[in-house]
């Protein structure tokens, strides 16, 4: 689908018209499920979210966000950032019923959102710890990560939805990825 129609469709919705986002929604529910799919791939075996399920939940959370969204890549961010807090409601729920069950959710760190070979999964609630503390510190490498490893966007993609140059996203997301597997080490 043409990015001029997406972006048509978004700059309606920010307008308030909320049949854009129904509009909008089928031209990039690929992508959604997609996102979602890599989320959930890494989730435990036994998990009872549905890639549809974990979308449909983002959409609902979507819909108070149409003053802030600027273009398509900026959407899909936005749409990951909420599949992954999701997620972590999940979590939170799933760990309060168990009180410290041994069932964690777990996620890699790395690029594009692909688990690397061999990287460590670390605990989803950890992770969300972590990039809380990264946003205090700084929020846009903070938005690095959540466009980069759970939107999976490309560096050029991130820095064209940031305005900044690539470079700029190259070396912020290097800084981010040190500081989260420090946290995350801890």
């Amino acid at each position: 689908m043409p990015e001029a129609t997406i972006s048509q469709l978004l700059m309606q919705w920010r307008g308030g018209d909320g049949a854009a986002l129904d509009a909008l929604t089928p031209l990039v529910y690929d992508n959604l499920r997609q996102i979602a799919s890599r989320h959930l791939a890494r989730e435990h075996a036994g998990h009872t979210l549905s890639p549809t399920a974990v979308v449909h939940e983002a959409y609902m959370r979507l819909q108070g966000y149409q003053a802030g969204v600027q273009d398509r890549a900026h959407f899909l961010a936005l749409a990951a950032r909420e599949m992954r807090r999701v997620l972590v409601d999940y979590a939170r729920r799933r760990n309060s019923s168990k009180r410290g069950g041994a069932d964690w959710q777990r996620v890699t760190l790395s690029e594009g959102g692909a688990a690397a070979e061999g990287a460590k999964a670390v605990d989803i609630l950890a992770v969300e710890e972590a990039m809380t503390k990264l946003a205090a510190l700084d929020e846009r490498k903070a938005r690095i990560v959540d466009l980069m490893v759970f939107g999976g966007l490309t560096a050029a993609e991130a820095a064209q939805a940031l305005q900044v140059s690539t470079a700029t996203v190259n070396r912020e997301w290097r800084l981010a990825r040190a500081f989260l597997q420090h946290e995350l080490k801890a």
